[in-house]
């Protein structure tokens, strides 16, 4: 019956032909519905996980105020706040077509200024139907601020204001996504094979890199090494570090699930759980860490052993398994501890980790690509090496010119005065911390 009213040609009757042009429309109909409700279930997915990827803003501020001194909370909270902003409109002004160029000759592309879809846009085709072209924009912004607020805790209490934000400008605007475009826009990075998940170097590695040269320029802080020997400032508030730990270890969930870029439920739900226990044994591998280096329980190393674990994995969280992820958090927990030993016996002074945590763990991470998981294998080590010193070369290098032109032309340190005295005050003309005690 079926193979008849499949085929007019064979039916008797106009009734039969009536009933045969109502089948058709109506499988059509079920197409279309169901095409419809994929694509709003995918995009629910990925809206939500920007969201939660947005809200890392929050935890990086709690992170990096809780780090700091007293004297700089509102400086960090400041340009926290508003380096998401500026990465925002950056990228929707340009950012975005020079990253997701569509056809351009794999190194450097751009689509137009602003935000347009074609008179031919069809949400439910765009993307496979994963997502529409505006929860693209956004969730791939979001990303793009992510990368920005890296820099800022590695040159926390002694950067002009001014100087930081400009250089917010050079990296949302140019560096990163021109970078991004090598591997996420379709460029010469992806058609070589280089694989990155969800940005351990893309993202992370192109922050720490940034973050590293911002800080060779800029110097140590005022008293952090004494004949030698790194000195203990005081934090500000060591539970809003920990608050802001847990908060980017919940939006880790929508930065790694969110790059499933579909609501695949058995993908998304493996790559959280890959996600999440990278993250605790880095966080197990950081407090060992510290006890063998410092002979104490230090939460500091703890705390960033977890940020650790998530870096790690963010290159790899489709294709590990979840014993794979438990070593591959283990090991950058340790060697997060490592990298802080080292950068501050080379007196280089990074005030929350933020170097060691997303640089050399992003690096770490994206090698592990080609060690362990469903891509492992020679080849693909040198493939992952390959990006990772291209992508960490230029990030690096054209990081340092932009820093050292500024302090050239407009110095990029605040006074020594203003540095003792703290950048709340002079910056921003309050503080951070205004509780009073009365009899």
């Amino acid at each position: 019956m079926v193979e008849l009213l499949s085929d007019p040609a064979t039916l008797g009757s106009g009734a039969e032909l009536a009933v045969a042009d109502s089948l058709q429309a109506l499988s059509a109909r079920i197409a279309e519905v169901r095409d419809t409700s994929l694509l709003y279930s995918n995009n629910v997915w990925m809206l939500f996980s920007t969201a939660m990827v947005f809200i890392m803003a929050l935890g990086f501020s709690c992170v990096e105020a809780g780090f700091a001194q007293s004297k700089n909370t509102v400086n960090i909270l400041f340009k926290n706040t508003l380096d998401t902003c500026i990465a925002l409109v950056i990228y929707a002004c340009f950012g975005f077509a020079i990253m997701y160029p569509g056809e351009f000759n794999g190194w450097l592309g751009f689509a137009g200024f602003g935000l347009s879809v074609g008179a031919d846009y069809d949400p439910i085709t765009y993307a496979s139907g994963g997502y529409t072209y505006w929860t693209d924009f956004l969730f791939q912004a979001v990303f793009c601020a992510t990368a920005a607020t890296i820099v800022s805790g590695a040159v926390a209490e002694r950067i002009k204001i001014s100087a930081y934000f400009i250089f917010t400008f050079f990296l949302t605007g140019f560096i990163y996504p021109i970078l991004g475009s090598w591997k996420w826009g379709g460029g010469w990075l992806n058609d070589y094979g280089f694989y990155d998940f969800a940005g351990s170097t893309i993202v992370h590695s192109i922050g720490g890199w940034a973050a590293l040269a911002g800080v060779l320029i800029l110097g140590p802080r005022i008293g952090k090494y004494v004949d030698g020997k790194p000195q203990q400032f005081s934090n500000s508030s060591v539970p809003l570090a920990v608050i802001g730990v847990f908060l980017l270890w919940l939006g880790w969930f929508g930065f790694n699930g969110g790059s499933v870029l579909s609501a695949d439920p058995d993908l998304i739900s493996k790559v959280c759980v890959i996600t999440t226990l990278a993250a605790a044994t880095g966080g197990m591998g950081g407090v060992f860490g510290g006890i063998i280096a410092f002979r104490r329980l230090d939460l500091g190393m703890g705390l960033n052993g977890i940020l650790a674990g998530l870096v790690g994995i963010t290159a790899s969280a489709d294709l590990m398994s979840p014993m794979e992820s438990l070593f591959i958090g283990g090991v950058c927990g340790l060697l997060v501890v490592l990298s802080v030993i080292t950068l501050d016996k080379l007196r280089i002074d990074d005030p929350v980790g933020a170097i060691s945590v997303h640089g050399v763990c992003g690096v770490a991470g994206t090698l592990f690509v080609g060690i362990l998981g469903t891509q492992a294998g020679l080849s693909q080590f040198i493939i992952q090496l390959v990006g990772t010193l291209s992508i960490g070369a230029v990030a690096f290098l054209s990081s340092l010119a932009v820093f050292y032109v500024m302090d050239k032309v407009m110095g990029v340190r605040v006074s020594p005065d203003h540095e003792r005295q703290g950048l709340d005050s002079h910056e921003h003309g309050m503080r951070g911390y205004t509780i009073t005690f009365e009899n």
